[in-house]
């Protein structure tokens, strides 16, 4: 098992031991397993909590701090969180403004944030929940009832937070969120399976020579196998798939997003493939995001998340963000 570990029993608690020390403007509790922005709570302000399997980094925990998420609860690797965390997290950043959870669409992290949005609701806070679902490549898979939540979940925490940073109330705060996950469409490729510690080999087979088209982040079967393609041959696929379904009538945020395994040189060359088959779909890019944010392990290949923005959407996107994975306009 070639992994940079201990032993698989304390990967999460690791990673979190070393995420504190690396970021000290966040409140990583390691026994708690819950990360949360240090002026947390701020006062007026909704706050944004969500969470999800480790492994994925770095979503959630790289994606809490000013303009973005207030809370983040890592699960056990691609395991759901459980209630108690996520109820810790809310009490942590609660500051009487209320609190919108972000739920990626899979069944156990579906289950455990109503499960904890029930508690939390009984204790008095006031609670809202989205649920993200943008993932086009399949209907339902191993993990989920309903499209899988993949890509936007970064452009519902970022565009959602920027609102709440500014002081916008709840009920706006969760309409923008349903906004953009309305507004976005996802589809994913695997060249290689990823390999989780506690199994110390790949997760799923994918033969040499083979890729997954659709694959979801946990390495959950897509729409078809085929011989490896070129990056020019898998955008024509992969953006395609999403537009036929966003089918866009106005600008777009781009999200081409590394899997954990792929290079940049890989995923800059692949963008630039992206880009030529939007602008022969005569889809308007506002602005693009290259980089690994919605990962799995070690996985190679890349997933296209295409947002439709409005001028509000933009202007929400481009504020100032200050957290481990996304940074500007501070």
């Amino acid at each position: 098992m070639r992994m940079l570990i201990n032993v698989p029993e304390t990967v999460v608690a690791d990673a979190l031991r070393g995420m504190a020390a690396a970021y000290p403007d966040l409140n990583v509790d390691v026994d708690n397993r819950v990360i949360v922005r240090r002026d947390a709570p701020v006062a007026g302000k909704v706050a944004l909590v969500s969470g999800g399997g480790s492994g994925h980094e770095p979503l959630h925990g790289g994606f809490v701090g000013p303009g973005m998420l207030d809370g983040a609860c890592p699960g056990e690797v691609f395991t759901s969180p459980v209630p108690d965390q996520m109820v810790r997290a809310a009490a942590a950043v609660e500051s009487g403004a209320g609190v919108l959870f972000v739920v990626k669409n899979y069944t156990g992290d579906v289950l455990n944030f109503q499960m904890a949005a029930e508690l939390a609701e009984d204790e008095g806070v006031r609670l809202a929940t989205v649920l993200v679902d943008d993932d086009v490549a399949v209907t339902d898979s191993l993990y989920t009832a309903g499209r899988r939540g993949t890509g936007a979940t970064l452009f519902v925490e970022k565009i959602a937070g920027a609102a709440a940073e500014e002081g916008a109330p709840l009920e706006r705060v969760e309409s923008l969120a349903r906004q953009v996950n309305a507004s976005s469409r996802s589809f994913g490729v695997a060249l290689s399976a990823c390999s989780t510690p506690a199994k110390g080999g790949p997760t799923f087979d994918l033969p040499p020579g083979e890729l997954e088209l659709g694959v979801g982040i946990h390495g959950e079967p897509g729409r078809e196998r085929r011989a490896m393609m070129t990056a020019g041959e898998i955008a024509d696929f992969a953006v395609g798939a999403v537009v036929d379904d966003l089918r866009p009538t106005g600008p777009v945020i781009a999200l081409v997003n590394g899997m954990g395994g792929t290079p940049l040189l890989e995923l800059y060359g692949f963008n630039a493939e992206v880009q030529r088959v939007l602008t022969e779909r005569d889809v308007a890019v506002a602005r693009t995001l290259v980089g690994n944010y919605v990962t799995s392990l070690d996985m190679a290949g890349c997933s296209v998340t295409l947002c439709q923005v409005d001028e509000e959407l933009l202007r929400l996107w481009d504020a100032p963000v200050q957290t481990p994975a996304l940074r500007w306009g501070r």
